[in-house]
């Protein structure tokens, strides 16, 4: 398991907003060493304590120079938060192979790309921690949400294909499962089907649970050496709903699906 004591290597990826920031922020205030990344060219104002690297995750030049600074500046590294994304919803009618397109590389391809640049290195070291931030829409699929969902869900496939190709060499992974939670994920969002759009965003920005709450969660379990890090209550709630109660959550789905679709 990975202490997040002082001294310990982490880069960030997603850390200008959010829970990147949040993620970050309190790592730094443990005593890490952090690089926080992000598709900006400058850090965020309220992130201290942090080295900065601009970093997209979906461009392979980016990965290389963020493998080239961590060798030069920190020797190794301990702890890779796979955790950029965007998001994007509505029904299956409404979206686009180009929207498509955006959300996978972005949420999927990022963290493979993430995680092809550092396995090599956390092998050689014999240790290293990959924490890849999936959601909650991972492990329970709501309707209208079929991009988001399947990007997510295969977050999670990843993640547990990784966890056990990596064991044999020290390597641990986690995978981070949040329900909705207050950030700006509302403002990335895509899609053409307004109801849903309203829906998510209302789910996001009407939750009581902040960023702050959630990395503070994440960097309990991740310390416990959690793999399926379940960070609030109706995540929790959610998961096992849908393994042990399988009906009870088939009905819940078809309700909310009926609701949005009498929306027209």
């Amino acid at each position: 398991m990975t202490s997040f004591s002082p001294g310990t290597r982490v880069l960030v990826t997603g850390a200008s907003s959010g829970l990147g920031l949040a993620l970050a922020q309190q790592l730094v205030d443990s005593g890490c060493r952090v690089l926080a990344t992000d598709v900006h060219d400058e850090a965020p104002a309220d992130l201290s304590g942090a080295d900065y690297l601009t970093l997209d995750v979906t461009k392979d030049a980016d990965w290389a120079r963020a493998y080239e600074w961590v060798v030069e500046h920190f020797d190794g590294l301990d702890a890779l938060f796979n955790n950029a994304g965007v998001a994007a919803g509505g029904r299956i009618e409404y979206s686009e192979l180009d929207q498509w397109q955006w959300i996978i590389d972005i949420n999927v391809l990022g963290v493979v790309r993430g995680c092809k640049t550092f396995v090599p290195m956390f092998k050689e070291q014999g240790s290293g921690h990959i924490i890849n931030t999936s959601s909650a829409a991972g492990l329970v699929h709501a309707p209208t949400m079929s991009e988001y969902n399947a990007v997510k869900a295969a977050v999670v496939a990843l993640s547990e294909t990784l966890r056990h190709e990596l064991h044999p060499f020290g390597v641990q992974v986690s995978v981070v499962c949040p329900t909705f939670f207050k950030t700006n994920l509302s403002e990335s969002m895509r899609g053409k089907d307004e109801n849903a759009q309203k829906v998510a965003a209302k789910l996001i920005n009407g939750s009581k649970r902040t960023a702050d709450e959630i990395a503070r969660e994440v960097l309990k379990q991740v310390r416990r050496g959690t793999y399926l890090v379940l960070p609030d209550r109706d995540a929790v709630m959610a998961y096992h709903a849908k393994r042990v109660a399988r009906p009870v959550y088939d009905r819940m789905m078809f309700r909310a699906a009926a609701r949005i679709a009498r929306r027209g």
